[in-house]
């Protein structure tokens, strides 16, 4: 049990870790006691965010060709389907490579664009990585220079995964291994939308000068915005799914400027006037991309193909494929930005930044360059 902790809307809420965390962990075991043929009953991995976690290791298996061991996932006090129950590893030997698949209740990709080929295991870029580091550092700390098999599962993930967005993504068969930070914070709407008005608080009481506020709905935007232009995460506020509140409370503090960096699959909602872009309160993603595609001279073929991706990235190959993406894209974000004026009853500058994580950037209003470089110069 993970016993970092966090402080919403005064309360004490305990934090969790992640599925990806857990696959990682009982990698490291399984390929620890694969090697040593001991068996681990404790196992410290470290997550991405910095922390190392300290997490048992459960329902060994010891055979002559194999290791199995489990970790339980541990979701603190957030809401999480996944919470308390088991994922798997089974580690076996290669003559070289380092090669993850999914086993029983890991979803499969059957829909291109959701960041792993058709047919892969549903398992996230992040947590791939740190499944392979944790290998890598257990066969580095034996000498050893072989290849190894690792295969992620968890036998409760098929029923499971009907509880999740997952069938209606193109993931089937299973839950999704999960993660950038490796840790859960726990978070109700009230609180993370309170902690958003602290931080922008904040924001406004400590810039100095060139004042524009850059927001983000996620880590995505965070770490483009850091990776593109040398943005320092600290100056970006990640607004999560809450845009049109976040667009409220910057209203009512006085910003006179914003830059919003996001991900298309967030912010072609806001294109249709949804501004809370959580999933479960509406999609409307691929029905706004073919109504912008239409605009821009789109053949009703195209529009059929547009309605029936899964995936924004899916879609843009499409419109790359029929040369109306740059049109498409336009008139998708003069959308965005009128939605965002309108929210702020036209008293704020907005600038807005739409990328993707295969293709880059795909549209930039005509300030947001600007205000890239007044951000970069800001004080606070």
């Amino acid at each position: 049990m993970y016993s970092g902790y966090v402080y919403k809307n005064h309360k004490k809420l305990r934090c969790g870790y992640t599925t990806g965390t857990c696959a990682a962990a009982a990698t490291k075991a399984a390929v620890r006691m694969l090697i040593t043929r001991i068996p681990v009953t404790e196992i410290i991995i470290n997550t991405p965010k910095g922390i190392n976690l300290q997490l048992k290791i459960l329902d060994i298996k010891i055979t002559g060709q194999s290791v199995s061991c489990a970790v339980k996932k541990d979701a603190g006090d957030d809401t999480d389907c996944t919470d308390g129950i088991l994922i798997y590893s089974n580690a076996s030997f290669l003559p070289s490579g380092i090669v993850i698949d999914g086993g029983k209740g890991i979803g499969r990709i059957t829909k291109p664009g959701l960041g792993q080929p058709e047919g892969a295991a549903a398992i996230n870029s992040v947590p791939r990585k740190m499944i392979t580091q944790a290998a890598l550092d257990e066969l580095e700390n034996a000498g050893l220079e072989t290849g190894l098999e690792i295969i992620i599962s968890a036998p409760e993930g098929v029923e499971l995964a009907k509880k999740t967005f997952n069938p209606r993504l193109g993931i089937e068969g299973g839950i999704s291994i999960l993660g950038t930070s490796g840790i859960t914070e726990p978070m109700s709407e009230k609180a993370l939308i309170d902690t958003i008005y602290v931080e922008m608080k904040q924001k406004k009481a400590q810039y100095s000068i060139h004042q524009v506020l850059l927001i983000s709905p996620g880590n995505y935007g965070k770490n483009f915005a850091r990776d593109t232009w040398g943005i320092d995460l600290g100056q970006c506020l990640k607004c999560s799914n809450f845009i049109g509140e976040t667009l409220d409370m910057a209203l009512m503090l006085g910003f006179e400027k914003i830059l919003f960096t996001g991900h298309i699959g967030k912010l072609i909602k806001v294109a249709a006037g949804i501004m809370n872009t959580h999933s479960r309160i509406a999609d409307a993603r691929m029905e706004t991309l073919c109504s912008c595609a239409v605009l821009a001279g789109c053949s009703i073929k195209t529009a059929q193909d547009i309605l029936l991706c899964t995936a924004t990235d899916e879609a843009i190959s499409l419109l790359k494929e029929n040369n109306i993406l740059n049109k498409t894209m336009d008139i998708m974000l003069g959308r965005i930005i009128s939605n965002m004026k309108n929210r702020t009853e036209n008293q704020i500058e907005i600038e807005v930044i739409v990328f993707s994580n295969q293709s880059g950037i795909l549209a930039k209003s005509g300030r947001a360059l600007e205000f890239i470089e007044l951000i970069k110069r800001q004080h606070y």
